[in-house]
C-alpha cells in the first residue's frame, strides 16, 4: 500500500513541501512543493496542519523507574544518596510491576513523538530473571521499535546495590547470550535489537565488562553503560582502581565504536580526545543531569572530537518524565546556558541529536532521517495550542514554544498514535494499573 502524507505545514527534510510517500514500511518518495507523487497512491493523508519530524529516538532510559517518580525520600538528593534511597525500593520489584512500568514508559515515549525506545534495565534478579523478555513483549504489543539492553548488577560496594539485586558473573553472561540469540535482529528495519549494558563502574565486574565486549563482537550488537556522571564516581574510580573512569573503559575493552555511554559529564580534555578518537558515543540526558545536579555534558567538544551525541530522557525517577520532545527543548536550554552561547546549539542541533544522533548510537542507519529508503518512522505535531500562537517558524516553534505531545506517530508505516492518542491503548486503565503498582513504593 502506498500512502501519501500530503503537503505538511513543515517537514524536517529538504525540498519536500509536497510531503512524502510511504510504501511497505519505508519512505518510498519525497514529493517537492507543488508536485504530486510519481506513481499512483492508495491513500492520502492531508498533513496541512502538521509539522513532520523523523521519529525521535530515545537512547537512554530506565523504564522501571516510572514507579518511583517524585518520591519524597529521593527528590532533593545527588546521585549516590539518591541511589541509597531508591535501591531498597527497587529490590521489591516483581514481574507484574516491571511489565506495567515498561508498558507505561513505552506509551509515554510514543505519544511524545518517540518511535524507537531504548531501555537500560539493570534490575534483573531472582523473580524477574526474564526482564528482557517482558520488555520485548511489551514493545511488540504496542508496535514501537525498541533496543532493550541486558543490564546487570554483579557486585556491591558498601550498601549499593543491595545483595539481593546482584547476579553472579556466569548468570549475567549466560543470559546475555540467551537474549542475543533469541531477540537480536541486525536486519534493515529491525523492530527489536539487544544491547549489553552492565550498569556502572561501581556495580559491575571487569570480567562481565570484558566478556560482554567479546559477545558484542560475536553477535554484532552495541555496548552501553553509565560513565563519568558525577564527581563521586570519579573519586571512586581513583580510589578503587587507581585511575579515571575513561581509563577503566579502556581497560575493559570498551574504548570502541560499539560503545555509547550515558551522561558523560566529568571528562577532561584528554578524555574527550580519547573518546572521540575511539568513536565512543554519549547519550546526553539534560533533565536528569539537572535534577541530580550532576553537572554539564560538554556536547560540542565531544562532537568536535569525533563522538556522536544522542539524547536520552534517563530514568523517570530522575527526570521525572518520559517525554522526548520535552527533552529536546531541555537540551537546547541547558546547552545555551552551559556554553553562554545562542548560536552553536540551535533547535536543529537538538532535533538532530534526538534523531540522527541517537540512531547512530544504536548502530542504526535505517532510522533517524526523512529520506528515500529509510524506515517510515514519523512524528507529526500540530501547532493549534495557545503556546504556538504567533509563531513564524513551525519547526523552531516545536522546540522553543515547548511541544509536549505528538498528534500522529507512525512506526514502520503504521499509525500508532492518532489524534494524540495511542492506538489500541486504554490510557485511563493503564494509568490506574500503573498507579496501583507504584503504591508498593509509597512512603510510609
Amino acid at each position: 500500500m502506498r500512502t501519501w502524507i500530503k503537503a505538511p505545514l513543515a517537514i524536517l527534510a529538504d525540498n519536500t513541501g509536497g510531503g512524502l510517500v510511504v510504501e511497505n514500511g519505508k519512505i518510498a518518495e519525497l514529493v517537492p512543493s507543488g508536485s504530486t507523487p510519481l506513481a499512483p497512491v492508495d491513500a492520502t493523508y492531508d498533513a496541512g496542519r502538521h509539522v513532520v519530524l523523523p521519529g525521535l529516538i530515545n537512547s537512554h532510559h530506565h523504564f522501571f523507574q516510572t514507579l518511583s517518580r517524585a518520591h519524597p525520600g529521593a527528590y532533593n538528593k545527588a546521585l549516590f544518596p539518591w541511589l541509597q534511597v531508591n535501591y531498597p525500593m527497587w529490590a521489591a520489584l516483581d514481574r507484574d510491576m516491571l511489565r506495567i512500568a515498561a508498558r507505561l514508559a513505552y506509551t509515554e515515549l510514543l505519544v511524545s513523538g518517540c518511535t524507537t525506545a531504548t531501555d537500560h534495565n539493570y534490575v534483573i534478579f531472582e523473580g524477574i530473571e526474564d526482564a528482557v523478555d517482558i520488555e520485548v513483549e511489551e514493545a511488540q504489543a504496542l508496535g514501537i521499535r525498541t533496543t532493550v539492553t541486558r543490564g546487570s548488577l554483579c557486585q556491591t560496594f558498601g550498601d549499593m546495590p543491595p545483595p539481593e539485586m546482584v547476579q553472579d558473573d556466569d548468570t549475567v553472561l549466560a543470559d546475555s547470550e540467551r537474549v542475543l540469540r533469541r531477540y537480536h535482529d541486525t536486519s534493515n528495519g529491525a523492530m527489536v535489537q539487544i544491547a549489553l549494558a552492565p550498569c556502572a563502574q561501581f556495580s559491575v565486574s571487569k570480567r562481565v565488562m570484558r566478556e560482554s565486549a567479546a559477545l558484542a563482537e560475536r553477535y554484532n550488537c552495541r555496548l552501553h553503560t553509565h560513565l563519568a556522571e558525577t564527581l563521586d564516581e570519579e573519586e571512586f574510580s581513583k580510589e578503587v582502581f587507581g585511575y579515571r573512569p575513561v581509563d577503566w573503559l579502556d581497560d575493559v575493552h570498551w574504548m570502541q565504536p560499539r560503545t555509547w555511554v550515558a551522561h558523560g559529564i566529568h571528562f577532561t580534555d584528554e578524555d574527550i580526545a580519547r573518546l572521540g578518537a575511539a568513536s565512543v558515543g554519549v547519550a546526553h540526558c539534560p533533565s536528569a543531569n539537572a535534577v541530580l545536579a550532576s553537572g554539564f555534558c560538554r556536547t560540542l567538544e565531544l562532537e568536535a572530537a569525533g563522538s556522536t551525541i544522542g539524547l536520552g530522557v534517563d530514568g523517570s525517577a530522575s527526570n521525572d518524565s518520559s517525554n522526548l520532545i520535552q527533552e529536546v527543548r531541555q537540551a537546547l536550554m541547558l546547552n545555551r546556558l552551559g556554553y553562554l552561547d545562542t548560536e552553536r546549539v540551535t533547535h536543529r542541533t537538538v532535533l538532530r541529536w534526538a534523531s540522527e544522533g541517537s540512531a547512530a548510537l544504536l548502530g542504526r542507519a535505517d532510522i533517524g532521517r526523512i529520506a528515500v529508503g529509510m524506515q517510515a518512522d514519523l512524528a507529526l505535531f500540530t501547532l493549534d495550542e495557545m503556546r504556538f500562537s504567533g509563531q513564524h517558524d513551525p519547526i523552531a516553534a516545536l522546540v522553543h514554544c515547548g511541544a509536549h505531545r505528538a498528534d500522529r506517530v507512525m512506526v514502520a508505516g503504521r499509525w500508532l498514535v492518532e489524534d494524540g492518542h495511542p492506538v489500541g491503548v486504554d490510557v485511563p486503565k493503564l494509568i490506574a494499573e500503573h498507579s496501583r503498582a507504584a503504591q508498593r513504593f509509597a512512603p510510609s
